[in-house]
């Protein structure tokens, strides 16, 4: 573990170009696997049952 003393805008800056740095492939499985991460939160909210375009990814 890490310990940084930086401001928010530091931060964010870090975090924005160590994101960068990725290839387009590796940014998304990072955006898949944040996706999948944050269904895991609980939550109020009802299910929308729309006519959107869903991908669900299982995990085994």
């Amino acid at each position: 573990m890490e310990i940084r003393f930086e401001t928010k805008e530091e931060s964010n800056r870090r975090r924005q170009e160590e994101f960068l740095k990725l290839s387009g492939g590796e940014r998304v499985m990072n955006f898949l696997k944040l996706s999948m991460q944050m269904k895991m939160f609980p939550t109020s909210a009802k299910p929308d049952k729309s006519s959107n375009f869903i991908i669900e990814i299982s995990s085994k």
